[in-house]
């Protein structure tokens, strides 16, 4: 088995919150943490169809990573978009 295989494995089997972030802390660096949290707000941002200039300038980002976001979301057997349209239909439940 291949490393990045093993890791989705380790992660799919982690099932509380907690566990997740230590294993977060354990094996990211600050910085690849705030990666993961930026491309995770930028998707957000684009899903809730706010201009890509607007997310450019308010998150301090390059169009070219805003541009592969929106490339993402339109494919429409995106695993990112699915969660994103689970997401907001939750919140719409509320």
């Amino acid at each position: 088995m291949d490393d990045l295989k093993e890791l989705i494995e380790i992660f799919t089997k982690t099932d509380s919150t907690q566990e997740m972030q230590k294993l977060f802390e354990e094996l990211f660096t600050q910085r690849e943490k705030y990666d993961f949290a930026l491309r995770w707000r930028l998707l957000k941002d684009l899903y809730d169809g706010r201009p890509q200039r607007e997310i450019a300038s308010r998150l301090g980002i390059s169009l070219c990573k805003i541009t592969r976001g929106s490339k993402i979301l339109k494919d429409n057997s995106s695993q990112i978009k699915k969660i994103l349209q689970e997401r907001n239909h939750g919140e719409n439940n509320q």
